[in-house]
């Protein structure tokens, strides 16, 4: 691994790691201030109704990116990035703080989009996002929900194509939909001008690559479903109390899929992620579930429909 490539790598560790610990270390305060958004975190539906609202969020962002309102989705996604940056500080500072600092990020993603604003903006919003889904979204719901992203994923990606589509509409805004990897320090995102930039280069030329935001929160929606409804005993983290070997081999498998993922990806050709980080995540779960002695069925939340 080169020099470059090894940065890059680095830098989207870092990312994905500060979205998994983040989102274990939320949870818990966000179900204290009463932030769960579903009344029954146990029911799989939920997953369904979430998977209807992302299908819904697409073809209209797609079809803002075909009648040219571009403006129009920049200013939805950085009012959703104030949102999602409010939750977050909201349970680590006074109201007011936590207002002004969450206005604060988008107001410097608006007048300054650097590659390192959007990554910044971007983890906080994940981290923030995947708590919320962890106390919302049991261990049955948390499942399905991956399970079927990926595979809508992987169809959006490799057929119908759409999402390729809405990666090169998103990029050319400058908002933290998707993470901005530089594999050298000279990079600026305020200056390239991102022609063709979902479809990649090889990594020889290339100066950048993208991971959308959505690959980093949903694997750590699984490890923060883990760490709050998994049964496992915790293993005493500091600043992790919630978090058990479910919950931690979750976030090895989120890493095993990203690894595979970044050397497909440097290659070249736009991939579809949450097939292998999702796959990753769960497949890391079900381990850890296994090895501290979790019953298959109970792992899967499929116990109360036995």
């Amino acid at each position: 691994m080169n020099p470059r490539v090894a940065r890059g790598v680095a830098i989207a560790a870092a990312v994905f790691l500060v979205v998994q610990l983040g989102a274990v270390s939320l949870a818990p305060t966000f179900e204290a201030a009463g932030y769960q958004s579903v009344p029954d975190p146990q029911d799989p539906t939920n997953s369904v109704v979430y998977l209807g609202a992302i299908v819904v969020v697409t073809a209209l962002m797609l079809a803002a990116f075909r009648f040219e309102l571009d403006s129009l989705v920049r200013v939805v996604i950085l009012l959703s990035s104030a949102s999602l940056s409010w939750y977050v500080f909201s349970v680590v500072v006074p109201g007011t703080v936590a207002v002004v600092a969450s206005l604060a990020v988008a107001a410097v993603l608006w007048v300054y989009p650097e590659w390192y604003v959007v990554d910044t903006a971007g983890a906080l919003m994940g981290a923030g996002a995947a708590g919320l889904f962890g106390i919302s979204f049991g261990l049955l719901p948390a499942v399905v929900l991956l399970v079927v992203l990926a595979v809508y994923d992987a169809v959006s990606v490799y057929g119908t194509e759409h999402m390729l589509d809405l990666a090169e509409g998103v990029m050319d805004l400058r908002i933290p939909v998707v993470l901005v990897i530089p594999l050298t320090w000279t990079y600026s995102l305020l200056e390239d001008d991102l022609s063709g930039a979902a479809a990649g280069t090889d990594e020889s030329e290339r100066e950048v690559f993208f991971i959308g935001l959505g690959d980093a929160v949903m694997p750590a929606v699984m490890t923060a479903s883990a760490a709050r409804w998994s049964p496992a005993d915790p293993i005493g983290v500091p600043g992790l109390e919630a978090m058990g070997w479910p919950a931690l081999l979750a976030i090895v498998g989120t890493f095993a899929g990203l690894a595979v993922l970044l050397r497909m990806v440097l290659k070249g050709r736009a991939h579809a992620g949450l097939p292998l980080l999702n796959g990753g995540a769960i497949g890391g779960y079900l381990l850890g579930s296994l090895a501290v002695g979790v019953p298959l069925v109970d792992a899967l939340g499929l116990a109360p429909y036995l």
